[in-house]
């Protein structure tokens, strides 16, 4: 069954999962979790993300965020890119450090921020890393520590979550951590680690539950929410793009944008959106995917597809 396109769109409430290849690690010590914490600050203050959870393991890392204006995958392709490149000069190794398609679900913010939040803290210890919630509230690579006020990472959004549990810092801060020791007992929580419509009913059960009411639920399995969650977001991720179509940015659609600049450089549009490699269509191409999607918004997979390349060859050439 052919990938679904990823939904991504500013403003979006994202759990994100990053997974070593073939389970592998993505850090070997602190100097790499150092480097890999650091980064993802600077890129999420860079991009105006908002990171509100997140935790770091041996061979995968969770990220809840809110995407910012350019998107999730701008954010993620510096993050893990950059990372990559550290960490093998570093270990001398070569090739794939992730898995080649992170995990990305649009998580409905009213049912399950908390939950979430909760779910991605409580890694260390389901993962036996460390022991007790002492620990946690001291341990450097899970934003807990930054909740509890015990680590200082100013592009953590700390303030949003605490909010949740009360107006003063104290007393929020005593809730909060009781709201975390409880789900201790709640175990892996499997549901809130995908999309779908057994996921957002919270297993078979409730699903079998619907269906012998005779109810339909409308559910995806890159959204984790309820049936009107899911068909919010699939209408809005529509008229995006309806809307990119009709008009981008420069008040011109894809084909007047690509017409124009095969004129000005005169090369043919037909060779261009062809795939041809000839004299210089490569570099004209690279340029108006420039254009595309940086300047007008268009998800790289469509500018891909207009411009006669992959998705991942129009990436390569970008870089």
């Amino acid at each position: 069954m052919p990938r679904q396109a990823r939904l991504d769109f500013p403003g979006t409430l994202h759990h994100v999962i990053v997974r070593g290849i073939e389970k592998k690690k993505i850090v070997s010590d602190d100097r790499d979790r150092n480097s890999f914490i650091s980064r993802l600050g600077k890129v999420a203050t860079e991009t105006g993300t908002v990171i509100y959870a997140w935790t770091l393991m041996t061979n995968h890392a969770h990220i809840l965020l809110r995407s910012g204006k350019e998107g999730l995958s701008q954010l993620m392709r510096r993050l893990l890119t950059g990372y990559a490149v550290t960490y093998n000069l570093r270990h001398g190794r070569y090739g794939h450090l992730f898995q080649n398609r992170y995990k990305s679900i649009i998580c409905d913010e009213d049912a399950y921020l908390l939950e979430l939040v909760r779910y991605i803290h409580l890694n260390p210890i389901r993962a036996g890393v460390i022991k007790s919630m002492a620990e946690l509230d001291r341990y450097r690579y899970c934003g807990h520590s930054v909740l509890m006020g015990r680590v200082a990472h100013e592009w953590q959004d700390r303030d949003y979550i605490l909010i949740q549990f009360g107006n003063k810092e104290g007393e929020a801060k005593k809730r909060y951590r009781e709201f975390v020791e409880a789900g201790i007992k709640e175990g892996g929580r499997p549901e809130l680690v995908g999309g779908g419509l057994v996921r957002s009913q919270g297993g078979w059960s409730q699903v079998l539950t619907l269906r012998r009411k005779g109810k339909r639920e409308m559910s995806d399995e890159r959204i984790l929410g309820s049936g009107v969650f899911v068909e919010r977001i699939l209408q809005e991720t529509e008229e995006r793009v309806r809307q990119q179509f009709r008009a981008l940015k420069s008040g011109k659609n894809i084909e007047e944008i690509i017409r124009a600049a095969c004129r000005k450089e005169g090369i043919s549009q037909a060779e261009l959106q062809g795939g041809s490699r000839r004299g210089r269509i490569p570099e004209v191409r690279t340029k108006i995917a420039r254009k595309l999607v940086k300047e007008d918004g268009v998800i790289m997979a469509e500018a891909a597809r207009y411009l006669g390349v992959s998705t991942s060859a129009l990436s390569k050439a970008m870089k």
